[in-house]
């Protein structure tokens, strides 16, 4: 096996997935066709093998109810049908052509040439199929996608997506289909699935985990290797024997001739590895994946969160992720490293992402950048034996394909008890929130997990909360001593909620306002507004920033704090930026606050 020495693709931030990518990819965005079927005909109209039976036109990956896709129709429709043509050379013996989709809400059926090749469910997850067996013998070959989403199925995760004709309260227009990149691969027969980077700082190794489609024939070798900078770290070659390789390659070596926190990963310093995995086998082309790492760990004491060992207080922004002209898909790549920028701009140091599963092109940005994450899911408004398994198998894959960003230290399977509206009574519902609690820890293990953010607590590591109290003297009364935290679980109940739930004990957790502020600054008296308190004028609007800013950063008893939100959202006007992403005050006011 020939070591590569260099990365093959010097810049992953095209890539529609940074953190797995096949060189040679090719991307499937762009115009594709379209039609709803509000009729429900096309399946025995078999438009699966007529794709000119779809005779509007869409901009993938914007869903059509945005103005980018070229439809922006936001009426009710359940059923949509895409096709789109594709050429591509033919397959060497024994190559597979694979198709991914970063997400299609909610149900996805899809056909090539007419043949069935695979189905998903779940709105915010990917998703990849084999095509190859189905491929005729033409030069032009067609992919059709027939997307079901039923706005009325409250067992649906659909997050913030509203029920209702017309935006209203906290909920926003619906994103349905394909909403995130859509692209295609040449792999060879026995190919890398998965790959999982853990970080054993005790040691100084890097642990992994390959998973491979298929157990590899005998005389095949699988090669790790990883760089910083132009710097060659140690790497490993192996002969795999199964479906699995597992183990740990060791930095001992490295860390005796280099600077150690060159290698690590911080806000202050957010330092990457390159990765490259090489999978050879007798008869077959190498299969190449290149993917980074950012060595980082992350641990509680009883007040604070450590980032490799050191406090870090946690100055959150909650990221709505939602864009006028393009919903919940971002209008450019471009927008998704600027959405980042913004954060850090205003000071904060990390976001929460609210109710959506982010651009895995914004989770690189967020990387290379050095801002923190917490990992969220869209939840479900009711609860049921449905609704929790559809949970369970998106937030699996979730999990699955972003744990390896350095990013993320935390993930949050509820927020708020969407979908779990009876935890405090019912103890099927509070199982069901320690069963994702524990699935978190079982798939990933080295972050964080609150199992329900904001109140009723059942299961976290974390300790969180949500006030949206006015009254800054309120709020330093409540976070300014263990006392008055503890007058807090007794008598802030927010949305008429109790902050625990169950036998949750939260004595010896950190604890962090995860939602607070919320302030709307509309200028004019007759202005429409949503918030939890308006200004009117710009003094008026830094101040009271500031007032219930500091009230939480001059804690000594949080570990952080997150404050509602970004930007403004349709309705919603509470956000620090305008919806265009304008700041409403001068942005170094407001990042002095932030930063206390």
């Amino acid at each position: 096996m020939k070591r590569s020495r260099r990365l093959i693709i010097e810049d992953l931030s095209s890539a529609p997935n940074p953190q797995f990518v096949r060189p040679g990819y090719v991307d499937l965005t762009g115009t594709w066709r379209f039609a709803f079927d509000d009729d429900n005909r096309g399946l025995s109209g078999r438009w699966y093998a007529d794709p000119d039976q779809l005779r509007e036109r869409i901009t993938v990956p914007y869903p059509p109810e945005s103005a980018l896709s070229g439809i922006h129709d936001t009426s009710y429709h359940s059923v949509l049908w895409y096709a789109r043509a594709f050429e591509t050379a033919p397959l060497a013996r024994g190559e597979r052509l694979l198709l991914t989709f970063g997400a299609v809400d909610y149900e996805a059926t899809v056909w090539v040439d007419g043949a069935l090749v695979g189905a998903h469910r779940g709105g915010q997850s990917s998703f990849s199929i084999d095509i190859t067996d189905a491929l005729n013998g033409d030069a032009t070959h067609w992919i059709v996608v027939r997307a079901f989403d039923d706005p009325f199925n409250v067992e649906q995760l659909r997050g913030k997506q509203d029920w209702q004709s017309s935006p209203h309260s906290i909920w926003y227009e619906r994103t349905s289909g394909i909403w995130q990149p859509v692209w295609l691969e040449r792999t060879p027969s026995v190919r890398i699935e998965s790959v999982f980077w853990r970080f054993d700082s005790a040691r100084w190794a890097i642990e992994y985990e390959i998973a491979l489609s298929a157990v590899p024939e005998k005389g095949s070798e699988l090669a790790i290797e990883f760089e910083l900078g132009d710097r060659t770290l140690p790497g490993i070659q192996l002969t795999p024997t199964g479906r699995t390789a597992s183990g740990s390659i060791g930095l001992s070596g490295s860390r005796e001739v280099m600077d150690p926190g060159a290698l690590l990963w911080s806000p202050t310093r957010p330092n990457l590895l390159g990765a490259t995995v090489t999978l050879s086998a007798p008869g077959q082309v190498d299969d190449i994946v290149q993917s980074y790492i950012g060595l980082r760990t992350v641990e509680l004491t009883s007040s604070k969160v450590l980032i490799n060992g050191r406090p870090e207080f946690l100055r959150f922004v909650l990221e709505q992720g939602y864009w006028p002209e393009s919903q919940l898909a971002a209008p450019s790549p471009e927008a998704l490293k600027r959405e980042v920028e913004l954060i850090q701009e205003l000071g904060f140091n990390g976001a929460r992402i609210h109710q959506k599963v982010e651009d895995p092109r914004f989770l690189y940005w967020a990387d290379h950048l050095g801002l923190l994450l917490w990992g969220e899911t869209a939840n479900s408004f009711t609860y049921s034996q449905q609704s929790i398994a559809w949970h369970a198998q998106e937030w699996q894959e979730i999990v699955t394909r972003d744990r390896n960003h350095p990013s993320i230290i935390s993930w949050v399977p509820f927020n708020e008890s969407w979908g779990v509206n009876e935890l405090s009574r019912s103890r099927p519902q509070q199982h069901a929130v320690q069963a994702a609690y524990h699935q978190t820890h079982q798939l990933d293990g080295s972050r964080p997990v609150i199992g329900n953010d904001g109140w009723e607590n059942v299961a976290a590591d974390i300790f969180t909360i949500h006030d949206y109290s006015w009254d800054e003297a309120l709020l330093r009364r409540r976070y300014g001593s263990p006392d008055g935290l503890q007058e807090a679980i007794a008598s802030h109940f927010p949305a008429s909620r109790p902050l625990i739930a169950g036998d949750f004990d939260h004595t010896g957790k950190p604890v962090m306002v995860t939602e607070y502020g919320g302030v709307s600054f509309a200028p004019a008296s007759g202005e429409k507004w949503y918030g939890y308190g308006r200004v009117n004028t710009e003094p008026e609007f830094i101040n009271k920033y500031r007032a219930l800013t500091s009230a939480l950063s001059e804690s000594d008893l949080l570990c952080g704090f997150c404050y509602t939100q970004l930007t403004d959202t349709l309705q919603e006007t509470n956000g620090l930026l305008t919806d265009k992403r304008e700041p409403k005050v001068p942005m170094e006011d407001i990042r002095k606050i932030t930063m206390g």
